[in-house]
């Protein structure tokens, strides 16, 4: 089938769902014409574009409340940076995801791994790894919420993170100090130190315009940061000058709205 007429079919795939609210691989397979592994590859694009959310065996219609977090704010560029990042993870790894938009990105990549225990402090991407179709081992950390970084913070939260031990963890920054390393307006720095403590590998996704920030707080020194995954915007003296921080540097593609 030619490119136009898998554009149509998607286009009608959505039709239906908004009629609807849920559709089924069946009888989306048999609606079509086509195989069952045809529509399941229509349907992991099109959540990936924010526009449905899938099911086991099919895909329902994405809530008013859930299709901001998951859509609006999450760029082409994070969706690159997203992608470069979930090649590092293999099946069977123990990862921690911190909450933030860029981080969101990962979560739809998730479905092809297998054997996975997810922990986060996010309600959002806690919600969004409960739906996958693999079925990861689904882990919160609980604490006290912080309005402001829209995630569980405080000791609870640490100490339950410290009962634990995680492959990688992946996260987000607000900035990122050649001097100091990465950096945040939230004051709340304790939780991503202990996240960072607790994992073998340390993943921080970033895109290049946050680089240079000028902001107060550090987050995470770069003696506790192992890859940096950013766009290929970022100036070849600045890769350079982080690999002699000890951190290694992976490019995305840098992708334009």
């Amino acid at each position: 089938m030619n490119k136009r007429n898998t554009q149509q079919r998607r286009h009608s795939i959505i039709s239906l769902l908004n009629e609807q609210g849920e559709v089924s691989v069946e009888a989306l397979s048999a609606c079509f014409d086509t195989s069952e592994v045809t529509i399941r590859k229509d349907l992991a694009t099109l959540e990936k574009s924010g526009l449905l959310l899938r099911r086991y065996g099919g895909a329902v219609a994405v809530p008013n409340e859930v299709s901001l977090p998951f859509t609006a704010k999450l760029s082409a560029n994070k969706l690159s940076i997203a992608k470069t990042s979930a090649k590092l993870i293999q099946d069977h790894n123990r990862i921690l995801i911190d909450s933030g938009s860029t981080t969101a990105g990962l979560i739809s990549l998730l479905n092809d791994k297998r054997g996975l225990l997810v922990m986060t402090n996010s309600l959002q991407l806690a919600n969004a790894i409960r739906d996958l179709e693999n079925e990861p081992t689904l882990l919160m950390t609980g604490g006290t919420w912080d309005p402001h970084s829209e995630s569980f913070q405080g000791q609870v939260a640490e100490q339950v993170l410290r009962s634990y031990n995680f492959d990688q963890l992946f996260i987000g920054a607000d900035g990122i100090s050649l001097e100091r390393g990465t950096t945040t307006f939230n004051e709340l720095t304790g939780l991503s130190q202990v996240m960072a403590e607790v994992s073998r590998e340390v993943i921080v996704m970033l895109e290049s315009e946050k680089l240079g920030r000028r902001i107060p707080n550090t987050e995470l020194s770069w003696d506790s940061i192992d890859v940096l995954v950013t766009d290929d915007r970022i100036a070849d003296e600045v890769v350079e000058a982080i690999t002699q921080q000890g951190v290694k540097v992976l490019l995305a593609p840098y992708l334009s709205e």
